[in-house]
C-alpha cells in the first residue's frame, strides 16, 4: 500500500471503517461551513520561499509547557478511537512515543483508561477534560495526574450536551458506555452520574478549582476569540488551543487559521498558543506556526491512521507531516522552529 499524504490516509480509512462510523469522523455540522473554512482558508495563505541559505542543518523539536518534542505536532484527543482500531488510545500514545511528541487522551476514551495507556508507554500524556460534574472530574484529573499527565486540556467549546447535527446524532455513539469502558470502569456509580447529569460548562471562576486540584499546567481548548484569550491570561491559564472542534458544533464561525494570529497579537507574549483544525499538510502546520502557533495538534489524520494500520498508520500520518514540514522549512531557508515567522506568508 503506497499513501504518500494524508489525503491517500482519508480515503483509505473511508473505505474500511463503517459506515457509521466513519460519518461521525468525517461530519461537521450543519452545512460543514466551518468544516470546508478550515482547510480552504489554509490554503488561501501563500508561502513566499526563500532561497540561497545554508538550509543543511535543519532541526525541527520545539517544547511545549517546557516539554521538548521532536517537531511541532501532537495528537488530539478526537473522540472514540476504537471506531478505527481495537488498539484506540494505546495505538495513538505508542505511535507518538515513537515520533516523539505529545499524546492528548480523551475523557471519553471507549477502550483504555489513562492509567492503562501510561502504563503502555512512555509518550508524553495530556488529559483531555470535559467537565459533567465535579466529583467526576476531581476523580479523572487526579487519577490522570497519579499516572503522569503532563497538562490538563479543558475542553470549552461544548456548552451543552448533545450534537447539534443529526449526523453525528444517528451514529449511536453513547458517552456514558464510552466512560464505563474507559477512564471511570473502575467507578460505576460515576458513570451512572455522567449520564444523568450530561455535560456542564465551568465558568471563569471556576478554573482557579479545577487547578487547584492537581497543579498541572491547564490548557483552554476551543477559545475563538481575543476577549476570551485575554480572560484566559487573567485567569492564570497556561496555555490556549485555537480550536473550532473541527467544524463539529458550530457552523458558520471563522477558520481556526483566520482565528490564531488575532490571538497570538494579543496574548502570544503571555502564554503559550496552539491550534487545531483543518492540518492536513507540513505546509499547513509552517503556516501556523508562522502566524503564532508554539504547536498544531491533529483530529481526523489519527483517525485515518488507525483505521489503515493500527499504532503504524498513526505514526506514519506523523512522519509525513514531519517530512512535508522538513522540505517547507527548507523552502523558505529555516533551520529551526523558532526561526519561522510571518514573513514567510501572505493572504494575497
Amino acid at each position: 500500500m503506497n499513501l504518500t499524504d494524508l489525503y491517500d490516509f482519508e480515503k483509505e480509512a473511508r473505505n474500511s471503517m463503517q459506515r457509521e462510523h466513519w460519518t461521525y469522523v468525517s461530519a461537521g455540522a450543519h452545512d460543514d461551513q466551518t468544516l470546508k473554512r478550515n482547510e480552504s482558508a489554509l490554503q488561501d495563505l501563500s508561502i513566499y520561499p526563500r532561497f540561497l541559505s545554508d538550509v543543511t542543518n535543519r532541526n525541527l523539536s520545539t517544547t511545549v509547557l517546557g516539554q521538548e518534542i521532536s517537531f511541532p505536532v501532537a495528537t488530539a484527543a478526537s473522540g472514540p478511537w476504537y471506531y478505527a482500531h481495537p488498539d484506540a488510545e494505546v495505538a495513538v500514545a505508542k505511535a507518538t512515543e515513537r515520533s516523539g511528541t505529545i499524546s492528548m487522551q480523551p475523557t471519553n476514551a471507549g477502550t483504555f483508561s489513562f492509567a492503562e495507556v501510561a502504563a503502555s508507554t512512555n509518550s508524553p500524556l495530556w488529559l483531555q477534560l470535559y467537565h459533567s460534574d465535579d466529583e467526576i472530574t476531581e476523580y479523572l484529573v487526579t487519577t490522570a495526574a497519579d499516572h503522569g499527565c503532563k497538562a490538563i486540556c479543558l475542553t470549552i467549546d461544548i456548552p451543552i450536551s448533545g450534537s447539534p447535527d443529526p449526523r453525528l446524532r444517528s451514529t449511536g455513539l453513547l458517552l456514558p458506555k464510552l466512560l464505563q469502558d474507559g477512564n471511570l470502569r473502575e467507578r460505576p456509580d460515576l458513570v451512572d452520574k455522567y449520564s444523568k447529569e450530561g455535560l456542564r460548562t465551568l465558568t471563569w471562576d471556576r478554573l482557579e478549582w479545577l487547578k487547584s486540584l492537581t497543579g498541572l499546567p491547564l490548557v483552554l481548548k476551543g477559545i475563538r476569540t481575543v476577549d476570551d484569550s485575554i480572560r484566559a491570561v487573567d485567569h492564570g491559564v497556561d496555555g490556549i488551543l485555537v480550536s473550532t472542534h473541527g467544524g463539529r458544533y458550530l457552523d458558520g464561525s471563522p477558520s481556526a487559521i483566520e482565528i490564531l494570529p488575532k490571538v497570538y497579537e494579543a496574548v502570544g507574549s503571555q502564554i503559550e498558543v496552539y491550534m487545531d483544525s483543518g492540518i492536513r499538510r507540513g505546509t499547513d502546520v509552517l503556516k501556523a506556526l508562522a502566524l503564532g502557533a508554539q504547536a498544531v495538534f491533529i483530529g481526523r489524520p489519527v483517525f485515518w491512521g488507525l483505521a489503515v494500520g493500527g499504532e503504524n498508520g498513526v505514526f506514519s500520518v506523523l512522519e509525513i507531516l514531519r517530512r512535508e514540514l522538513d522540505i517547507a522549512m527548507a523552502f523558505c531557508g529555516i533551520n529551526r522552529v523558532p526561526e519561522i515567522d510571518g514573513k514567510i506568508l501572505s493572504w494575497e
